[in-house]
């Protein structure tokens, strides 16, 4: 038997054609290349080389040895592609879920961060509702889900991503466009764009109302937060809406005020309970975690518990 040590040797000799280009080449003494071949030759009975002028030649009957030998270096090549192709994400498809708002600005920023790291990786992306959240990660048809609230279930799992504000939102020419900040009271005083309180996303809006006692009238209701802020562009109401939505310009020709009251909520990554992540999708929720918590610096506290989270799940 040859080890690997003893066909790399025996192929560079055969390679550069003298003990010194093999020695080079595999940046060890010469002494020691001739001294390895010499014993190769001994061992197994064959003489590999002739020795002509300095200069090493393969003999007749180690011409067959030489081919099996680049074969195998062929494969180790083929085997050195395959593996720099899976670090650039070729053979790789990062299956990813979002509410709307949160992929409106801040899925987008991370999914650039993933494709600098990974070049060629196949990325689709989907916006869910709720229902169709917990569905589309239990069937496997995704891998994770960008979530502004998180629920109970006994088949996900809920990473926490960062902490987040809400904010009012108004229409440019509004009496309220020059305000730093307004008050909840202040608010229902102006027809109300939101969505329905019934929406675990829409409750995340209401409940700024509800914990201050207040009455209010959404007279436009819509589905997701980038409609209510088309709508409260067009003039038609005012809005609270969340920051991640709005963050970095990210929905132009509206006015957003900070609210007087607090309005923290916290934003999740859901996975399938016990789903092994790849690199792929944990270097996708660093980033996305890393641009949500730029958006709220104060949301440290939300990474740490995402650092204990997964060690438990692992």
């Amino acid at each position: 038997m040859m080890t690997l040590r003893q066909v790399e040797v025996i192929r560079a000799v055969m390679v550069t054609g003298t003990i010194g280009g093999a020695a080079k080449l595999l940046n060890v003494s010469a002494p020691g290349i001739s001294r390895l071949v010499k014993y190769t030759e001994k061992s197994l009975g064959i003489r590999f080389f002739q020795r002509q002028n300095g200069r090493y030649f393969p003999t007749p009957e180690a011409q067959s040895i030489f081919e099996q030998i680049n074969g195998v270096y062929k494969k180790v090549d083929d085997l050195t592609e395959i593996i720099s192709k899976i670090g650039q994400g070729t053979f790789s498809e990062l299956r990813i879920g979002s509410v709307p708002s949160i992929s409106q600005v801040m899925v987008p920023r991370a999914i650039e961060q993933v494709r600098r790291r990974y070049p060629d990786l196949r990325i689709d992306i989907n916006i869910l509702k709720l229902e169709e959240a917990i569905d589309y990660l239990l069937l496997g048809r995704g891998d994770c889900v960008a979530m502004s609230y998180r629920l109970e279930h006994s088949g996900l799992d809920f990473l926490p991503l960062a902490s987040g504000e809400l904010f009012c939102i108004v229409p440019e020419g509004h009496e309220l466009a020059g305000r730093k900040e307004v008050s909840a009271r202040e608010i229902i005083k102006y027809p109300l764009i939101g969505i329905d309180p019934n929406d675990p996303y829409g409750r995340i809006m209401a409940e700024i109302f509800a914990r201050n006692k207040l009455t209010y009238n959404i007279t436009i209701r819509a589905r997701f937060g980038t409609t209510v802020c088309a709508l409260v562009k067009a003039g038609l109401g005012i809005a609270v809406i969340d920051q991640f939505t709005v963050a970095h310009g990210g929905y132009p020709g509206v006015h957003i005020i900070r609210i007087a009251e607090p309005t923290v909520f916290n934003a999740y990554i859901a996975v399938k309970r016990g789903a092994p992540l790849s690199l792929h999708i944990e270097h996708f929720i660093a980033c996305l975690r890393a641009e949500m918590q730029a958006v709220n610096p104060g949301a440290n506290a939300a990474g740490k518990a995402a650092t204990r989270a997964r060690k438990k799940l692992t």
